[in-house]
């Protein structure tokens, strides 16, 4: 079965979920790297992509906006321009209730008796003024610094803005 919509996690509709000691198979964190670029640079400017409203970020969209703001500055500033750093981590388990709705389903499932849910995912919980992106580079790369973020946030479920600091 595809995965399901963005809309159908992006807001808290459960607790938060995070005991693995009552599910059996947990979905792993698809996320390559949390730094990229490098490191050790002596850097001037310091942008960070801030969430301005509260919601549920999935993995694959915040492996979306990573490989995305990454891809981008490596061609346009170079590897050794810049620092990306991913600041949040996703935590939160998602699960999901499958129901079936085949003729003759209500012999095969339960409805909502022992409605848990199994694991299909992942997700960080995001609030307002929660630091998503820290990016480091040099002041004459700031346009594209800038671009990269902005291409970052159009992956993301959650508007946010770009803050100088």
């Amino acid at each position: 079965m595809p995965l399901r919509p963005g809309r159908c996690y992006r807001n808290f509709g459960t607790p938060p979920y995070t005991r693995k000691e009552y599910i059996k198979s947990i979905p792993p964190v698809n996320i390559a790297k949390f730094d990229l670029g490098n490191p050790k640079g002596d850097y001037e400017i310091t942008l960070k992509l801030v969430a301005k409203e509260s919601g549920q970020i999935r993995v694959n969209a915040i492996e979306a906006a990573r490989i995305t703001a990454n891809k981008y500055l490596a061609k346009k500033v170079g590897e050794d321009n810049y620092y990306l750093k991913l600041k949040i981590y996703p935590h939160h388990i998602l699960r999901e209730n499958k129901m079936m709705a085949v003729a003759g389903a209500d012999r095969l499932q339960d409805g909502m008796r022992l409605a848990f849910g199994t694991p299909i995912g992942r997700a960080a919980r995001i609030r307002p003024g929660k630091i998503i992106f820290e990016l480091k580079t040099y002041k004459k790369f700031y346009d594209h610094a800038k671009e990269a973020l902005t291409r970052a946030s159009s992956k993301l479920p959650l508007s946010a803005k770009i803050e100088l600091e």
